[in-house]
């Protein structure tokens, strides 16, 4: 926090030349995860940061924090393929390319595509489909960069208000944009997006900023005030304190999730789009909870 002297020369400076000119300090982010497997009712964390279908990872480069969610297509258990195999691939392929410096902190999308291309070109055979998020914090500029496929998404929470939020991207009802790898012949009768195709943005972050990274899993079951709701709860920037707020956060969606009587905004979009659906939805939730903070070694 702030001293009350220190505070005021910010502000002193911000009135003569603009806060973001004179702050000179690296932002980072400190991040939590927790997440519910569909099938095993509770919070268990697989090998490779995956629940259930779900992927995710948390990497640290020295010029920025990257967050990545991926959500494996159920669909491909029906042909016997592990849709976990897909998700954790990726997410595991990104993770290493920021480690390795391999990747420009303005282009998360870059991050996506080149995860992607290199499990194209993996000579282990490997399908699925999974829609996919990553956020780039550059520490220096202060900004976020942001690129989402499909319907993972985020929000940025300022002063108990979301001040940014992804895009859900559908090609119809409960049919998102997806990158995926099909069985040779197949390439043209399985769905498949290019990951330029994923929604793209770029602003700036303040300090205390809340940024909550998730799979369909968390946005299906909670609407918006339900989630600020729960970020009231977190009062400071302390790590166990971030991770008590995304536990509550993945337990409360996971339980309504199962409650038939529930009017979800599944249940909701299902019904603006002619369908009698009520209840919540059992899936796979991944919910990756962060503060921007000062930087520090």
């Amino acid at each position: 926090m702030l001293s009350v002297l220190s505070y005021g020369r910010l502000v002193a400076r911000a009135v003569l030349g603009g806060l973001s000119q004179t702050d000179s300090r690296d932002y980072s982010l400190i991040t939590a995860s927790c997440g519910f497997g569909k099938d095993f009712r509770k919070g268990i964390l697989k090998k490779g940061m995956c629940y259930g279908d779900d992927a995710c990872f948390i990497a640290r480069n020295k010029n920025a924090d990257v967050l990545g969610v991926a959500d494996g297509v159920g669909g491909w258990r029906d042909y016997g393929v592990d849709p976990s195999q897909f998700s954790t691939t990726l997410m595991r392929t990104c993770e290493r390319l920021v480690k390795e410096g391999l990747f420009t902190p303005s282009s998360p999308v870059g991050i996506l595509t080149s995860g992607y291309y290199e499990l194209l070109q993996n000579k282990v055979p490997l399908l699925g489909s999974s829609t996919a998020c990553i956020l780039v914090l550059d520490r220096r500029s202060h900004r976020l960069h942001t690129c989402n496929l499909g319907d993972s998404g985020f929000l940025v929470v300022r002063e108990g208000e979301v001040v940014h939020r992804s895009d859900e991207q559908q090609h119809y009802f409960n049919t998102p944009f997806q990158l995926s790898i099909a069985p040779p012949g197949s390439e043209g009768v399985v769905l498949s997006d290019s990951p330029e195709a994923a929604d793209s943005s770029s602003f700036d972050v303040q300090l205390g900023d809340i940024i909550l990274t998730a799979t369909d899993g968390l946005f299906d079951n909670m609407p918006d005030y339900m989630i600020l709701q729960e970020l009231k709860k977190l009062k400071t920037s302390n790590y166990d304190s971030i991770l008590q707020t995304a536990q509550s956060i993945a337990k409360q969606a996971h339980n309504l999730a199962y409650d038939p009587n529930y009017m979800s905004p599944f249940a909701q979009f299902a019904c603006d789009n002619g369908l009698n659906v009520r209840g919540g939805k059992p899936d796979d939730i991944t919910v990756l909870l962060s503060i921007v903070a000062e930087y520090t070694d």
